[in-house]
């Protein structure tokens, strides 16, 4: 991603009015690690660790959850993953990861980030240690075929009052988060 768009997202975080003091605290952090890694915060070959992009995929209602189930993590997860240096921006890998991951096309509620989550990973990610994961809700039609991709084994709906067992820990309080910025 060129540097004129890691200056943009930098922008676009600054602009960006999370609802509590934790995602304004991370997002500090986040303005932090642009500053010092500018367009290679984006770049998986640049650094162990970088700026990820995920797509929290509702139906209309915001009832269900379209999660995955990671084959690296073996977790059920939002859909998601690495900025390509085509996307145009950290939105626009999300909605491409979603449409890779699991065949959904999606559109995006809001131009904004829903949710910043900052993590280590397990051992079976032997190319990244930290993703600063960039989440951004959207919404699908619930009835569109699904496709599972080698990156996952399983693609499904969960009532979001309902999550499965095997979800990241904190996963439930990022979904409710996203949930409470995305009123409508």
């Amino acid at each position: 991603m060129p540097r004129d768009r890691a200056d943009s997202f930098a922008h676009q975080l600054r602009s960006w009015e999370p609802r509590d003091s934790a995602q304004r605290a991370r997002r500090d952090d986040y303005l932090t690690f642009l500053d010092a890694h500018g367009s290679n915060a984006f770049d998986r070959d640049a650094g162990r660790s970088h700026i990820t992009a995920s797509c929290f995929v509702f139906n209309a209602d915001l009832s269900a959850i379209l999660l995955c189930f990671h084959r690296k993590g073996q977790f059920w997860v939002q859909l998601g993953g690495h900025i390509e240096p085509a996307d145009r921006s950290v939105a626009a890998a999300a909605t491409r990861e979603a449409a890779e991951e699991a065949g959904v096309n999606v559109t995006l509620l809001g131009d904004w980030p829903a949710d910043i989550d900052r993590h280590a990973l397990g051992s079976g990610f032997s190319r990244c240690d930290v993703h600063w994961d960039v989440g951004f809700a959207a919404i699908a039609d619930r009835h569109t075929t699904l496709t599972v991709t080698d990156e996952s084994e399983a693609v499904q709906w969960w009532p979001v009052n309902d999550l499965p067992t095997g979800v990241p820990e904190g996963f439930p309080n990022r979904v409710a988060r996203i949930l409470a910025s995305t009123e409508r």
